[in-house]
């Protein structure tokens, strides 16, 4: 079976469960294809968690559920160093977070401190306990959920962890014809039913070797990072966005053309990943936040400023 072919599979697989989020479902496909992590923020109860457990389902890997309070502590995630007295020594016990798909809900309701113990893992596919390193399996994935930060008791996710996201979206609400074939299927009594896995590990880890062998252009890699510059040097903006995101923006194009049954990127590759990737790293100075600047709609400014290759 071709990459394009599974994909589709596993788009079907999520949307028999999540109603009316096709380009939400895509985007979190092209991050799982990209190696990437997802960050989704919208409010309490339009299918956050159903979406990152129902992926996490379709897919025949390890997979965990953190749920945040303010009390989690950071070896609650890492895991910890217990003291097993029947045979007198220290035994190791991981935490969810070596899991390959890990759920990360409600994010931002715990404390800077413990959402700092996710750092390690996203990046560097690995955590340390007590000075012993612990590889985390191919494919890997965290898919954090969050409430607006205007809500009650939650912390503002730190710069350096929100870079380490690949992207962050927003599910919305539904259409009135979405909510109604929301109802049907729970009138049904399908709405719970039960997700089959449709591809495994190994396959997953196959499509995104396939998926870093794209090829990507010289011109294009300048156009990217023309982009990229130009998301940090607008008036309204403080600070660049890091290399980081350029990389990111390069692995996400490759993942859409992939998706896209090609072997190349194109310019609207990397325009379509820009707007993914870029956003939620744009960091916006205090007069264009009282201004209330949209930093989705002054990405599309600055998209529309750089000449596209020929």
């Amino acid at each position: 079976m071709q990459g394009r072919e599974k994909t589709e599979r596993l788009k079907e697989s999520i949307g028999a469960r999540v109603v009316g989020k096709e380009k939400q479902i895509e985007a979190v496909i092209l991050a799982l294809l990209a190696g990437g992590h997802v960050l989704l923020e919208d409010l309490p109860g339009v299918g956050k968690t159903l979406l990152a457990k129902t992926l996490a389902a379709s897919l025949s890997c390890s997979h965990a559920r953190i749920q945040f309070t303010p009390d989690t502590l950071p070896s609650d995630v890492t895991g910890a160093s217990v003291f097993d007295a029947s045979e007198n020594a220290f035994k190791l016990i991981k935490g969810p977070v070596c899991s390959q798909i890990v759920l990360a809900d409600e994010l931002n309701r715990t404390s800077p401190k413990t959402q700092s113990a996710l750092l390690e893992a996203m990046e560097e596919r690995q955590v340390t306990i007590d000075g012993q390193t612990i590889p985390i399996p191919e494919p890997f994935m965290v898919i954090g959920t969050q409430n607006p930060l205007t809500m009650a008791g939650t912390y503002p996710l730190p710069e350096a962890q929100l870079d380490r996201f690949m992207m962050k979206l927003s599910l919305g609400s539904l259409t009135e014809e979405e909510t109604v074939a929301m109802e049907k299927r729970f009138l049904q009594g399908t709405f719970e039913s039960r997700t089959e896995p449709v591809l495994t590990a190994e396959e997953v880890v196959s499509m995104k070797r396939e998926t870093e062998a794209v090829t990507v252009k010289e011109e294009l890699l300048h156009y990217a990072a023309r982009v990229v510059m130009a998301a940090g040097k607008a008036e309204e903006i403080v600070a660049p966005c890091s290399p980081r995101a350029t990389l990111s923006l390069l692995r996400l194009s490759q993942a859409r053309a992939y998706l896209s049954g090609r072997d190349f990127v194109i310019p609207e590759d990397i325009l379509d990943a820009a707007r993914l990737t870029l956003p939620h790293r744009i960091r916006l100075s205090a007069e264009a936040k009282m201004n209330r600047v949209n930093a989705d709609r002054l990405l599309e400014k600055l998209l529309r400023s750089v000449e596209i290759p020929k």
